[in-house]
């Protein structure tokens, strides 16, 4: 009798509820939906507060630290807890002659948190130089690489942490002035329609039947080299969107975010000293630096999980404000 009584209660419930709990309820069903808005939530605390979680500078350059392995944080020793990471030693390999980094266990450096690194401006407002991870006492050459580093001896980690922001911003961007610029012509052609309409719909159509990667490439190269990369950030971000807005409902955000790592992968986007996931994986071209240095290829990790993780977002917000789904 409770049960039945449960049972009505909960119908009753469902039959009272408005249409965003419904859409929220049917949304907690798709559990691969679900795992993926928490990583997508995940992946933009980690463009806010990239700074904070960067280890080491992202653009301090040292070659005598280039491609190091990565290295693992310990947090055991003989003596019990005691967080660390070992030294590197660097050796000369007698077959190809290149600096070869091995760690040194006898070399221990004292991991701790919330240490002293590079300074930064936190949400740009205000100055510290306070960091997730640090040494306890860094010296020179000494450093945590959870990653390695690349061939100027710049710290992977740190770098995909900065460019998770930079990266993640140019698709929002992207999809809010696509966004806006879609509804008002969209708005225009409704209201006026006829000639107008037609005329919106058939340009609407050419720039849909223009391949895009040679449009972009196209449009991209044409950026004069002497643009500072604020410029070239803003011009990415609107090129994008011009062509982005036509397929807005269908692609969104996943789309947008690969425009860019395109772009900057293959040189005509971003360019150096800013970071963004294509300008790390440009390190990644060459077939004989990834047979000596592989972990440079993870830089193409968090790329993959973001474009996965938006797209099972978008299936599962579909299938939840589908009134008949």
């Amino acid at each position: 009798m409770s049960g039945a009584v449960g049972g009505t209660l909960a119908d009753d419930s469902l039959a009272s509820a408005g249409q965003l709990r419904l859409t929220w309820l049917r949304f907690r069903r798709h559990k691969l939906a679900y795992v993926s808005l928490f990583i997508v939530v995940l992946f933009y605390l980690v463009a806010i507060f990239a700074d904070f979680l960067a280890i080491n500078d992202p653009h301090a350059v040292d070659a005598r630290r280039g491609y190091l392995p990565p290295q693992a944080v310990h947090l055991f020793d003989a003596n019990g807890f005691n967080p660390h990471v070992d030294g590197m030693t660097g050796r000369r390999d007698l077959k190809t002659f290149r600096q070869v980094y091995v760690p040194d266990p006898n070399k221990k450096l004292p991991v701790t948190l919330f240490a002293r690194g590079y300074p930064y401006e936190l949400f740009g407002l205000f100055e510290t130089d306070r960091h997730l991870l640090g040494l306890v006492t860094p010296e020179p050459l000494d450093g945590i690489y959870l990653l390695g580093t690349d061939a100027l001896g710049r710290d992977l980690f740190s770098r995909i942490m900065v460019a998770t922001r930079i990266s993640l911003s140019i698709g929002l961007a992207s999809v809010t002035l696509s966004l806006i610029l879609g509804i008002l012509l969209g708005g225009v052609s409704g209201l006026y329609g006829g000639l107008v309409d037609l005329f919106l719909q058939r340009v609407i159509e050419v720039i849909r039947s223009i391949p895009t990667i040679p449009l972009w490439m196209g449009i991209a190269a044409a950026l004069p080299n002497t643009w500072s990369v604020v410029r070239v950030y803003f011009a990415i971000t609107v090129i994008i969107s011009l062509i982005g807005w036509t397929e807005l409902a269908r692609l969104a955000l996943p789309a947008m975010i690969i425009s860019e790592t395109s772009l900057s992968f293959l040189g005509l986007g971003l360019r150096p000293p800013a970071i963004s996931w294509g300008i790390l994986l440009q390190d990644a071209q060459n077939v004989q630096v990834l047979a000596g240095a592989p972990w440079l290829l993870l830089a193409a990790v968090p790329v993959v999980i973001v474009i996965l993780a938006f797209n099972f977002l978008g299936d599962g917000l579909r299938d939840a404000a589908d009134p008949y789904g």
